[in-house]
């Protein structure tokens, strides 16, 4: 697995700056922003160009992969199931080609079913997942992310139970999910601060060492996340999140998932390295 000696601060996709000119504008965009690296956005499907693979190949930046939505390892037909693992296993393959970090997906759905029940799922997929990376030697980091509403599986102690499970899975926080979940809670430096020692002494120091987070404003209700908001015009309070990442000393990637995201990306570092 490829480990962090920093905290970096990644952009969710090439940089709106860019116009649709590609990744290789993207790159100089985030170079000249002072920014780390950014994450593939594979949103219905595990396709990248060529040129695209070139360009993110040859940037010696921090790259992490984000697998299509259309993913539920819990989905009533079989078939769905097979294609979501597919789906995440490309994933894999092409962010491990490219020289990848880590690659993050929303595991499933629970539809109704009992917590425990899609735990199972989960684990009988992921254990597929990984054996299927063994073949090829693929070390890459696999993360199911936290998610935003009550009815998509992977609150924290779910994906921190599941990584204990195997050594290839660490959690992907994100960080706006759980605080719309929770419909407001989890935005204190405190509750910050549990989140990294629960996964500190559930998963080791590793798992602080090789950390995998999104950050971006966010718009709740009852029944959880509506949308990503820039993190100026929400509640998110990433000011005394940086704090605890700063307290923990944690290391590895923040990929900023903001409307605006270079720039709250931009704004995330510059404010981090002011602490």
């Amino acid at each position: 697995m490829v480990t962090m000696d920093k905290l970096n601060f990644l952009t969710a996709g090439v940089p709106l700056r860019a116009e649709g000119k590609g990744y290789e504008l993207g790159f100089k965009i985030l170079d000249d922003m002072n920014l780390d690296g950014l994450e593939l956005e594979f949103v219905r499907g595990v396709r990248i160009s060529d040129k695209s693979r070139d360009a993110v190949g040859n940037s010696k930046k921090v790259i992490t992969a984000h697998a299509p939505f259309y993913v539920n390892l819990n989905a009533r037909e079989e078939e769905k199931v097979e294609a979501s693992t597919q789906r995440i296993i490309e994933t894999a393959e092409v962010a491990n080609e490219l020289g990848g970090y880590s690659i993050t997906y929303h595991a499933a759905y629970y539809l109704g079913m009992d917590a425990e029940l899609v735990f199972n799922q989960v684990v009988k997929q992921t254990q597929i997942i990984t054996e299927a990376l063994a073949k090829s030697n693929n070390k890459i980091w696999i993360r199911p992310e936290t998610t935003g509403k009550a009815t998509q599986w992977g609150d924290l102690n779910e994906i921190v139970r599941l990584s204990k499970e195997f050594e290839q899975v660490l959690p992907c926080v994100d960080f706006s999910h759980l605080h719309a979940r929770y419909n407001g809670i989890v935005n204190t430096y405190d509750e910050f601060a549990q989140i990294f020692e629960t996964i500190g002494n559930e998963l080791g120091q590793v798992a602080l060492d090789n950390f995998h987070a999104h950050i971006a404003g966010i718009e709740y209700g009852a029944k959880g996340e509506k949308k990503h908001l820039n993190l100026e015009e929400s509640d998110f309070n990433y000011k005394d999140l940086l704090k605890a990442f700063k307290a923990f000393d944690v290391k590895g990637a923040v990929v900023c998932e903001s409307p605006n995201i270079e720039d709250d990306a931009k704004l995330l570092k510059e404010y981090y390295l002011s602490l």
